[in-house]
């Protein structure tokens, strides 16, 4: 019988689940398909680090200079990776949850019904940053991933101050990407999630708007369930043990943070980063964002899928 392929990152909890025997202990024979340790250093772009991150002056004319500075949009993303066919290198990956709500709905993978996560984001300026509230984004450059929970996150909970379709996005590519480019005052606004999140807080750098939220595990088609149910219970098992005890493991951290931040911040302060909740993604939240993923058309037709809930979730 062939390995169960786990696509890593889903935070501490898999690395408990791995310390302590957890899968193990569920029979689950099981192999990553990437490396559990690349944290977010799959960056293109790398930092010009100061000794003191907080030290810019006071620009007033901060976020109108940084917005004409041209940008590379990098126009794919967590949608795009489940389209190509990642199931093809993989029996179980996540995603924020309305890549994995569309792929599920166009045939592209399943979508597990029985448990998400949650992920902890927002949009953050530099500490020396005019921005000072949500509705002082209107119009200012967000650095974003296309099509990935970045993206559509900073377009829901902005919704309050600014419509959908006034924000001003920038495609970036990944967390750390964003972090860097941040960090060195490239965009004047990102959002940001897990441990990019946790290294500019520790700088200094504001959150604006929290933006938390969901992701979903991707299954693909041809899943072993019973497989499926092990992983699952595996880091049920593990996601209790990281809310009990998380200072026991927050040294893994450390070998997530990209070697130019080492030395600037401390891990053992961060948070505990994303939570698995173990509840029914139901059949409305899976209409309901769906529908509102239509309404703002940000997919075109050809990438668009309409499958319904039954067919789409695994439950």
């Amino acid at each position: 019988m062939a390995k169960f392929r786990i696509m890593a990152g889903t935070g501490l909890a898999e690395d408990i689940a791995e310390e302590n025997g957890y899968f193990r202990d569920e029979g689950l024979d099981y192999e990553y398909v990437r490396n559990r340790r690349d944290g977010g250093q799959r960056s293109s772009s790398m930092p010009d680090l100061r000794s003191d991150p907080t030290s810019y002056p006071e620009m007033p004319g901060l976020v109108a200079g940084l917005e004409e500075r041209s940008q590379t949009q990098i126009r794919s993303g967590a949608f795009e990776s489940l389209e190509a066919g990642r199931d093809a290198t993989c029996d179980v990956s996540h995603a924020c949850h309305w890549a994995v709500n569309m792929a599920s709905s166009a045939d592209r993978t399943y979508m597990w019904g029985h448990a998400y996560m949650l992920e902890f984001a927002g949009l953050y300026v530099p500490p020396e940053s005019p921005i000072k509230t949500p509705d002082d984004l209107r119009g200012v450059e967000i650095g974003v991933g296309y099509h990935s929970g970045s993206h559509f996150s900073t377009l829901q909970f902005l919704s309050p101050w600014i419509a959908p379709q006034d924000v001003k996005t920038t495609f970036i590519g990944s967390t750390m990407d964003r972090v860097n480019k941040l960090y060195n005052r490239e965009v004047p606004c990102a959002n940001l999630h897990d441990i990019g999140r946790d290294i500019l807080e520790q700088l200094g750098f504001r959150k604006i708007v929290d933006v938390s939220y969901m992701q979903g595990f991707s299954l693909s088609k041809n899943i072993e369930i019973e497989d499926a149910w092990k992983y699952f219970r595996a880091l049920q098992r593990a996601q209790l043990e990281l809310d009990a005890h998380g200072q026991k493991y927050k040294h893994y951290l450390d070998d997530m943070i990209p070697q130019q931040y080492k030395g600037l911040v401390d891990y053992r302060s961060f948070s505990n980063g994303k939570r698995i909740v173990f509840e029914e993604y139901t059949k409305e939240v899976y209409e309901s964002i769906h529908q509102w993923l239509v309404d703002i058309e940000i997919f075109p037709e050809i990438q668009a899928g309409h499958k319904d809930y039954a067919e789409a979730v695994l439950v």
